[in-house]
């Protein structure tokens, strides 16, 4: 990344971490990057990261709860005043109140979480009490996405959308727009309301790929999705049109190719520069289990996304004088969340699909320094598990309380009602996916379940969050700094 960067940036990207150097001299910190493309389950995450730590969780692979180093967990002011507060009490009280899941990501947010522990070496609990704040920053993964856009021209740009939108999973969706490019000719006069019309044909086609029923990941630009205060903006209302040769001033092309220059130098740099380029660890959370079920054509989109992903960051370890000017993510995790979908004798094969994506996508994004790990986790554990017998036959099957208007066999269900689900089988080897051949005997049922009722001791102490393997992302993502 750091090629697709001014001397500009990099200059403040150094001066910016030289002063976070200097402040964590008095108050030590971590940033951890939290992202996924919608739907993945960000605002959960960090909603339960902080719930589980504050209320003392259920965390029995989480080495600093376990061996019960840790003294508090509370809540500070963050450290970016310009930059949206994470509304974690708005999003507890939707999970454990009104039992809703809570709205999606759709900004850049932050939220500073400290934590007090006693140092696992005798030596370090000689001198202090350990003190250390988490700077958790959520952003969307399609904002992500554009990032590789900084190394692309207008052409470059416009050549690779008109190929994916040929691709079989989106062809269809994609006519309208193609023809309207195609009658369009890039040397017409500059035309806002022809701009216009473009844009809209090229925005709702990445809409309709975003559908459940098509799944599909690579959608850039994000913020065409996720527009926020510049929707509107000529940064952002654009399309690609046919590359050719040089194109005339004053042309069609001239103020297509203007605004994307526009939106890389307003949009996609500054949100690289103050927020991707400060990261110390990174958690990638993807909705696999979607994918899975619009067809081998999701699959390869969302590998193809995550390797665009992965590609963004800049990975591996700096030694001390670097460290002073240039932040490394260390440790990235990538997460395939909603595991409470299906029953836990399936969690080893989706972590092994999860696996083959991240290889695959470490490998095609030349990714090294850093340690990767991949998991299979519910953040909020919205099911639980038992049997039933149908004949002969016991069948491992998840139990919940199915979202309103979710519907199985023709039934629809209300929002209160609890149901036993034989999920199906995930395929045993994951390259079936990658080749299209994937074929369960079962296929998998993907019903969205409501958050769980909160269990209560005798006393009437409301127990924190339940979750899979939450405890092993912490652990993964911050236990050698609690250690």
């Amino acid at each position: 990344m750091a090629s697709l960067t001014t001397f500009s940036d990099e200059a403040r990207i150094a001066l910016d971490t030289l002063a976070g150097r200097a402040a964590g001299l008095v108050s030590p910190s971590l940033r951890i990057g939290v992202t996924g493309l919608s739907r993945a389950g960000k605002t959960v995450f960090i909603t339960a990261f902080v719930h589980n730590l504050i209320h003392g969780g259920r965390l029995p692979l989480f080495e600093a709860q376990k061996s019960g180093r840790l003294a508090r967990a509370y809540l500070e002011q963050q450290p970016d005043d310009a930059v949206p507060r994470f509304q974690y009490e708005d999003h507890i009280a939707a999970l454990v109140d009104a039992r809703i899941w809570p709205q999606s990501t759709r900004a850049v947010s932050e939220l500073r979480l400290t934590v007090e522990y006693e140092s696992a070496s005798a030596w370090n609990r000689m001198f202090s009490r350990g003190k250390l704040s988490f700077d958790i920053v959520d952003y969307p993964g399609e904002w992500l996405l554009d990032l590789p856009l900084l190394g692309k021209s207008y052409d470059e740009f416009s050549t690779e959308a008109l190929e994916l939108a040929t691709l079989p999973a989106r062809a269809d969706l994609s006519a309208d727009w193609r023809a309207q490019t195609a009658a369009t000719d890039p040397d017409a006069p500059a035309d806002e309301m022809a701009a216009r019309k473009l844009f809209d044909a090229f925005s709702a086609y990445l809409r309709a790929c975003k559908a459940d029923h098509r799944a599909l990941s690579t959608l850039p630009p994000g913020r065409f999705l996720m527009p926020g205060d510049l929707d509107g903006s000529p940064a952002l209302t654009f399309a690609p049109l046919r590359p050719g040769g040089k194109r005339r001033a004053g042309s069609l092309h001239a103020m297509m190719e203007r605004r994307f220059e526009a939106y890389k130098t307003h949009v996609v740099r500054p949100f690289f520069r103050e927020h991707i380029a400060r990261l110390d660890r990174q958690i990638v959370l993807i909705d696999a289990m979607q994918a899975m079920n619009a067809g081998p054509e999701a699959v390869a989109d969302l590998e193809r996304s995550l390797t665009e992903i992965l590609s963004c960051f800049r990975p591996g370890r700096g030694n001390f004088l670097t460290g002073l000017v240039a932040r490394r993510i260390d440790r990235i995790l990538v997460a395939a969340t909603k595991a409470d979908h299906i029953h836990h004798e399936s969690h080893d094969r989706l972590q092994a699909i999860v696996r083959r994506l991240a290889d695959r996508a470490i490998a095609r994004a030349d990714f090294s320094g850093a340690s990767v790990d991949v998991l299979a986790m519910a953040a909020v554990r919205a099911t639980r598990e038992g049997t039933v017998r149908q004949g002969k036959e016991t069948l491992p099957v998840i139990i919940g309380t199915p979202i309103a208007g979710e519907t199985i066999a023709g039934d629809v269900f209300d929002g209160e009602t609890e149901t036993a689900i034989f999920p199906g089988d995930l395929p045993e080897k994951p390259g079936q996916l990658f080749q299209g051949t994937a074929a369960p005997e079962t296929p998998i049922r993907f019903v969205r379940f409501r958050p769980p009722k909160l269990e209560r001791t005798a006393e009437g102490v409301t127990l924190s969050l339940p979750h899979i393997r939450l405890d092993r992302a912490l652990q993964f993502l911050i236990g050698d700094h609690l250690a």
